[in-house]
């Protein structure tokens, strides 16, 4: 099972950038768990520049939400086709699924990806806008995720205390119960992360 490690400010110009294999995009990795290694956890952004042929990879759950641009068109190798429309739509698929993702009207087009080994994990996205606090609960087996899609937040609990900005993520996590508080005005994608299982053993 992984290590979901302490909570963490992931501010956006930390973000590790990287050349997709087939050249049509930038992609800046947010977190991998475990950081090294095959990893069972990745949240990156990606600048697609063009039509490009995503990845196989299976054993991996996906979902991938529009950032910015005027929409990204998802053609699947099996006849299945989806459409990206701003603001934020998102599309949930299987990571072994042949897919080519193309700009609507030409680049550039930004889109927020997270993947994850079912196997291992359970993962819930969730948009959502910042009108003053929310709580955010975490446990051994639950952690959360934030990327902060506009506006300013703050990030609280006992001995974390930092500030996101438009762009910025943070990752929430605590090896006993913890509670913390996202306060702000915006809206942010949240991802909920258990490890698999862990919702049937709590009832």
């Amino acid at each position: 099972m992984p290590d979901f490690g302490p909570a963490r400010h992931l501010p956006a110009h930390e973000y590790v950038r990287e050349r997709w294999h087939t050249g049509a995009g930038w992609p800046r990795r947010i977190l991998r768990l475990p950081a090294e290694g095959n990893w069972d956890l990745s949240l990156s952004i990606a600048d697609i520049e063009g039509a490009a042929a995503y990845s196989s990879l299976p054993g991996v759950e996906r979902e991938q939400v529009l950032l910015s641009g005027d929409g990204l068109r998802l053609e699947f190798a099996d006849g299945g086709q989806a459409t990206l429309l701003p603001p934020h739509q998102r599309l949930r698929f299987a990571g072994d699924r042949a897919v080519t993702g193309i700009p609507l009207d030409g680049p550039p087009v930004r889109a927020f990806n997270a993947m994850w080994r079912p196997d291992v994990l359970e993962v819930d996205l969730l948009h959502r806008p910042l009108v003053g606090g929310m709580f955010c609960f975490c446990d051994a087996a639950t952690a959360w995720a934030v990327y902060l899609l506009g506006g300013r937040a703050r990030v609280g609990a006992d001995g974390v205390e930092f500030d996101l900005e438009t762009g910025d993520s943070a990752w929430l996590a605590a090896p006993a119960r913890q509670r913390f508080l996202l306060d702000g005005a915006g809206e942010a994608l949240l991802l909920r992360v258990r490890r698999a299982g862990a919702a049937a053993a709590a009832q």
